[in-house]
């Protein structure tokens, strides 16, 4: 029997910095984030998510976000991307230096009332300004679909109600959406079919698929999301994060174990496995507990 067609590299966004520490109730220093961002960067990280532009009094963790990015070491190749909720955010992240700023939306109305205090629609909307200012600032803008397969007091988010939001996306120029399984509920049938859908349907929007582990099906989701095309994909050092708005959802894949997998399928990554592991111990050593990673318990590190 023949193995699917797979992607020859595929390209990782390390979200650690942002999704990973922003459940954290130990807040790091700006010196023990800048440690960890440098060393994923020399781990081989091309992308990563640096923070988020959000209210300090929503997100503690996130408060230094600005001085991050501004005392970072921008190296040329490396793309420094942040997220921002609305126009205020959009605004502080470009002028903190951000690369790229990524807005979000909530396929699940229960969930975007509880992150945004509003409709989908009423978010999508807040974006038009925040696209013209960073056209106007020669800032990249991304945009995420959160709970984009499924939401714990909704179920199942239907493939057709994710359309308007793509389509919006698309009005405003945007032509890079992360489909961000939040709750962690999506499975490889699911991922399949969505991506495959999607991809036929949007041929020119490049797609990330933003897995979670809560119920232990990230890496066989981002399997099933190559088969169908896909070659972005979001991680997190130690497999730390979740949301503080989607009670019960635990963090984000490791990035060490999905290296680890994809490397040993012969696909191509750009990261050194063993420096990923020792970021992944550091951050681990700064938050005080142990993270959701396979290969940092089989490594010895």
């Amino acid at each position: 029997m023949s193995s699917p067609s797979l992607p020859r590299e595929v390209v990782i966004c390390e979200v650690g910095p942002r999704d990973g520490l922003q459940n954290e109730s130990t807040l790091l220093s700006v010196e023990n984030k800048l440690a960890l961002i440098e060393g994923i960067i020399d781990a081989g990280a091309k992308s990563i998510e640096v923070g988020s532009f959000v209210h300090p009094k929503a997100v503690p963790s996130m408060a230094d976000t600005d001085e991050v990015v501004k005392r970072l070491r921008k190296i040329d190749g490396v793309e420094y991307r942040g997220l921002a909720l609305n126009f205020k955010g959009v605004e502080r992240a470009c002028e903190a230096g951000v690369t790229k700023v990524k807005v979000s939306v909530s396929a699940s109305r229960t969930h975007s009332r509880q992150n945004s205090n509003a409709t989908p629609e009423e978010v999508i909307t807040g974006f038009g300004k925040c696209a013209a200012f960073c056209s106007d600032r020669g800032r990249e803008l991304s945009g995420a679909i959160s709970t984009a397969f499924g939401y714990t007091d909704e179920g199942i988010i239907p493939l057709e109600e994710i359309y308007p939001i793509v389509d919006a996306y698309l009005d405003l120029g945007i032509r890079e959406i992360s489909m961000s399984d939040t709750t962690g509920m999506a499975h490889p049938g699911q991922v399949y079919e969505y991506m495959t859908d999607l991809i036929r349907r949007y041929p020119d929007v490049t797609w990330t698929l933003h897995p979670h582990n809560t119920r232990g099906m990230a890496l066989a989701n981002i399997y099933a999301a190559m088969t169908a095309g896909v070659s972005h994909f979001d991680a997190s050092f130690a497999g730390l994060g979740g949301c503080p708005f989607a009670p019960g959802a635990s963090g984000n894949v490791a990035t060490e174990d999905v290296v680890n997998m994809l490397e040993t399928m012969g696909v191509r990554t750009g990261f050194d496995l063993d420096k990923v592991l020792t970021v992944a111990r550091k951050v681990e050593e700064y938050v005080g507990h142990p993270g959701d990673s396979s290969m940092l318990r089989v490594s010895g590190f």
